[in-house]
């Protein structure tokens, strides 16, 4: 920041402007008889307070001079007539303005010091009910603890959306308990970094091998790998990784690592050889996931009736023809409680699917369809004609008031069906799936469809394959590519990359294309040519089209990219409105993504015909466009396919452009042509599952813009990132044997 930053002080005039989160305002502050228009978080602030703002002097081309807020510190007014202006605002809201003035009037500039400290003083004003007193008082402090919280949390330089957590979770004890022990704005639903938390420690003096210190150090590592994907960590790499950041001996570490074990804060699972260290959430999430497939398995059905006869009349009724082990998997759904079926595209899933779905029907049975994304549910919903929900959606998501998640359906409310098909499975992390499985009768039939070749989720988890590879589940795999799918270089050479072979550059193809670029600038310069030209020539929408890339950084990640997209696609023109945040521009018109499930998003879909429909939550990999900007409020509207929501605050943190993403936030997603950018880059990100799951993003068109060499180097990289999870190890020790194992072709 290159401007000089000073120190205004003055009394709130006009609170003209608060955000919906209460982050953001716009206020007139008055200042040495002079009015000043200070913008900036300033966490909800109140008319009447005497506050001092640190920032620099701007001038806004359409609001003219205004105070831009960098930190700002608050106090209650001390006079009489700042007293009365900030009772009036309505900080209190069982003050109205005639309670107000009578306050004033009886004890002038010590009234909110009477409130405060001498409560029993406002029972002996005439008139005043011993009701609305204590109500009074209760208000007062509640709102003092807020502010005051939010300034000792804004003096260490803690974004006010983890005070507001706080509250939420602790109300006006949230102070003491943190200033007793900052370590406790690491647990789940608070969520702030250990690094930052420790900082806090240190000015209050907390001992650094105090063991609410070393507790929230090894929970921090645990989630740390959790987010890596992992359900349990190796406990000699905990151990090695726990001292070295907290400096602490091995008996310290030994010695709260068996309280944790004790309190069942956390948990022993031995994988093999290697003994592992496991989160209450996650050692919890992955044994009910053992326990309840366990009763699936056991729960008889009548597997001597052959449905052979059924699946023929449904092939004359679909003039569809099963291949042999087609049927088999739709003789298994019938007869079965639980079945996975898997295989690569153009094996014939789809029409598997809708076999099981119509013999559903017609036996009468209550069918419900889900996939992990929207654009998964969409797709399942246009390729099987019955309405798909994300598991979200189906679940209905219920944020509790400590910013923590659980839903309306659960084993008190179970979903009304009798059989529940899941597609995309792949992309299910652990407390997902647990969460479905807890929403579901125990006769409730399982279909899972998904492809373990592609990626795992992005939570933490391998569910799809560690029950494939448990081999105690009924399990179908489909590798027979049909004729019809023969004829795509897409499926074909998906096929020929997930078999470890190389692609054949020479072969001209009209959905696959290898353009070869081995510089960084004519790549990038072909890329924008075929987004903006090429492809919409050949009968694309640039809406159609989607460039997606192994990773994030360097010339040929989607940072890069997105900006150079940005600037060729949707430039910046007169009357075009656009939105400065500290990460990214965004202009009327972006296509853009969300990057975290947000469960408070408020979005409302207009359905035709006078009909809305309203709703709470934006989840990750959500793609919408920008349709309008307000810059004086700071806040974006965005279209998520139909479902309109506003942006503001923090909130934008969570949104980045998307004219490229990454392989991985691709997941579940299809799109009509994709253009895939493979040059340079880590090793660790080109690997053959990465490759296999950007190919089978195309629909009609795929184009690779690269190095063949580094393509290949992709195809022969098998090593996947090792997931340390319990499920597989768990659902091979609950259920001895299996008589039925794996099924393939």
């Amino acid at each position: 920041m290159n401007e000089k930053l000073e120190k205004i002080q003055g009394e709130v005039d006009c609170v003209r402007y608060v955000s919906d989160d209460e982050t953001y305002c716009v206020i007139d502050i008055a200042c040495e008889d002079e009015l000043i228009t200070a913008v900036g978080e300033m966490g909800g602030v109140e008319e009447g307070e005497d506050v001092v703002l640190t920032g620099y002097h701007t001038v806004h081309r359409k609001f003219g001079k205004q105070f831009k807020v960098v930190m700002f510190e608050r106090s209650l007014p001390t006079k009489s007539a700042s007293i009365m202006k900030y009772l009036s605002s309505g900080a209190l809201k069982s003050v109205t303005p005639v309670i107000a003035r009578k306050l004033v009037r009886a004890f002038g500039d010590s009234t909110l010091d009477v409130i405060e400290n001498e409560p029993e003083k406002l029972y002996e004003l005439k008139g005043m009910e011993e009701e609305l007193a204590a109500k009074i008082v209760k208000e007062f402090n509640n709102s003092f603890a807020v502010r005051s919280l939010l300034v000792y949390m804004n003096g260490r330089e803690v974004p006010t959306k983890f005070s507001v957590r706080a509250w939420k979770r602790w109300g006006k004890d949230a102070q003491s308990l943190i200033k007793s022990n900052p370590y406790v704005l690491c647990t789940d639903g608070i969520d702030l970094a250990f690094q930052k938390a420790d900082e806090i420690a240190e000015k209050e003096d907390i001992p650094r091998d105090s063991k609410a210190r070393i507790k929230a150090g090894i929970s921090w590592q645990l989630k740390e790998f959790a987010g890596e994907g992992n359900t349990c960590m190796p406990l000699a790499m905990l151990r090695s990784k726990c001292i070295s950041l907290l400096s602490v001996s091995r008996a310290q570490f030994e010695e709260v690592l068996q309280d944790g074990l004790d309190d069942e804060d956390l948990y022993r699972w031995q994988l093999g050889d290697t003994e592992c260290i496991m989160l209450r959430t996650y050692y919890k999430a992955e044994e009910y996931i053992a326990r309840r497939l366990e009763l699936m398995k056991s729960i008889t059905y009548d597997n001597k009736i052959d449905f052979s006869t059924i699946i023929d009349l449904e092939e004359q009724e679909s003039g569809i023809h099963y291949e042999k082990i087609q049927r088999q998997a739709i003789n298994l759904a019938l007869s079965k409680g639980f079945l996975v079926l898997t295989g690569g595209p153009g094996t014939g899933k789809t029409t598997t699917l809708n076999a099981m779905i119509n013999l559903f029907d017609q036996q009468g049975l209550e069918v419900l369809i889900a996939a992990p994304t929207g654009r998964a549910a969409k797709r399942l919903s246009d390729l099987t004609g019955c309405e798909a929900k994300t598991i979200h959606r189906l679940l209905e998501v219920r944020p509790n008031s400590d910013d923590t998640l659980s839903f309306v359906h659960d084993e008190e409310h179970l979903l009304d069906c009798d059989v529940l098909i899941v597609d995309e499975m792949s992309m299910v992390d652990s407390c997902l799936f647990e969460a479905l499985l807890r929403a579901i009768s125990v006769t409730c039939k399982l279909i899972l469809v998904g492809d373990s070749d592609q990626l795992p989720s992005v939570g933490a988890g391998n569910v799809l394959k560690d029950i494939i590879d448990s081999g105690v589940m009924s399990v179908i795999t489909l590798k027979e590519v049909f004729r019809q799918a023969q004829e795509s270089g897409i499926v074909m050479n998906a096929h020929r990359i997930v078999d470890g072979k190389r692609i054949d550059y020479s072969k001209r193809e009209k959905d696959f294309a290898f353009m070869q670029r081995l510089e960084f600038d004519s790549m990038q310069d072909l890329v924008v040519d075929l987004c903006k030209n090429r492809l919409v020539n050949y009968g694309f929408t640039p809406e159609s089209i989607q460039v997606l890339s192994p990773t994030k950084k360097g010339p040929s990640g989607t940072r890069d990219l997105n900006k150079i997209l940005q600037q060729e696609l949707n430039p910046p023109e007169k009357g075009k409105a656009e939105l400065k945040t500290k990460f990214n521009i965004y202009r009327m018109g972006d296509k853009v993504m969300q990057t975290r499930n947000d469960y408070d998003v408020l979005w409302e879909k207009d359905n035709g015909d006078d009909e809305s429909e309203t709703g709470a939550g934006i989840f990750n990999g959500d793609i919408g466009v920008v349709v309008g900007i307000d810059k004086l409020r700071k806040t974006a509207t965005i279209d998520f396919d139909g479902r309109i929501a506003e942006f503001s605050g923090d909130m934008l943190d969570d949104i980045e452009l998307a004219y490229a993403v990454t392989v991985h936030k691709s997941q579940g997603s299809e799109y009509e042509a994709v253009i895939l950018t493979i040059l340079g880059g880590p090793d660790m990100v080109y690997y053959r599952n990465l490759l296999y799951t950007a190919v089978t993003r195309a629909k009609k068109l795929l184009v690779i813009v690269g190095s063949t060499k580094r393509t290949d180097f992709m195809i022969d990289n098998n090593v996947r990132t090792i997931r340390y999870t319990a499920l597989r190890s768990m659902l091979m020790n609950k259920i001895e044997g299996s008589d039925e194992g794996q099924l393939s072709i």
